[in-house]
């Protein structure tokens, strides 16, 4: 099967926060349950750059290199090979209307579009978005060498997945694969998020995401393919 969308995901900036099931559980699509490591349930907040975006492997015209930062939790699936591990997106901001427009209509996904910015100067790595007239921040400062995360890490739990999760309006669920090889990881000596949650995210965010972060870390990232989104079952 053929991709729908190439491109290169870069500078992934993941900051990691412990989180009730009972905040997530209204999110839950119809036939995935809540994932967890070590009976921990959690969300991140990840910034990172789409680079050399391609549809059906045609370019996209002032389109293809754009920053995004979205906030996610971890579930899975039973299938017939066994667990799936999968996402599932609060919200996807981007900065490119067209972007946001095509991924609400073809995989049904939260995007919104919001001005954005972004900057690496290493070991800095800084993702911003504008909401209400005031910019909001994602920030980590990388240190040590990059590697591969430890088996059964909670590096590892975060950043190894490969499906992405999206409630329908009809009440059933789609999926869609992405393919990518596995991802270097650096270590995160001090991180900081900036933002303005209720306005994002409601306000049962609002507490989880002002406490100090379980962990965070920086992945180099790689070029990817994601494949069209398919109905996995109904309500």
């Amino acid at each position: 099967m053929r991709a729908f969308l190439t491109a290169e995901w870069r500078w992934l900036a993941m900051i990691n926060y412990a989180i009730e099931p009972d905040v997530l559980q209204p999110l839950v699509p119809a036939g995935v349950e809540l994932d967890s490591f070590e009976g921990v349930t959690y969300v991140s907040m990840v910034g990172f750059l789409f680079l050399n975006t391609r549809v059906l492997g045609a370019p996209v015209p002032f389109n293809g290199d754009f920053e995004e930062v979205n906030l996610r939790f971890y579930v899975r699936e039973r299938a017939t090979e066994g667990w799936r591990r999968g996402v599932v997106f609060v919200k996807e901001i981007v900065p490119k209307r067209a972007i946001a427009a095509v991924a609400r209509s073809v995989y049904g996904e939260p995007y919104v579009r919001l001005p954005m910015a972004h900057r690496v100067e290493w070991p800095l790595v800084r993702y911003e978005w504008r909401v209400a007239g005031r910019w909001n921040a994602l920030e980590v400062r990388a240190e040590g060498e990059a590697a591969f995360p430890t088996p059964g890490s909670l590096e590892e739990f975060i950043g190894e997945h490969y499906w992405g999760y999206t409630a329908r309006r009809d009440g059933g669920t789609s999926a869609y694969r992405v393919e990518h090889v596995p991802w270097r990881i650096w270590r995160v000596g001090e991180c900081s998020l900036e933002c303005d949650v209720k306005a994002l995210y409601g306000p049962g965010f609002a507490h989880v995401l002002a406490r100090p972060p379980q962990s965070a870390f920086l992945a180099g990232g790689s070029a990817v393919q994601v494949y069209r989104s398919r109905p996995t079952s109904t309500q």
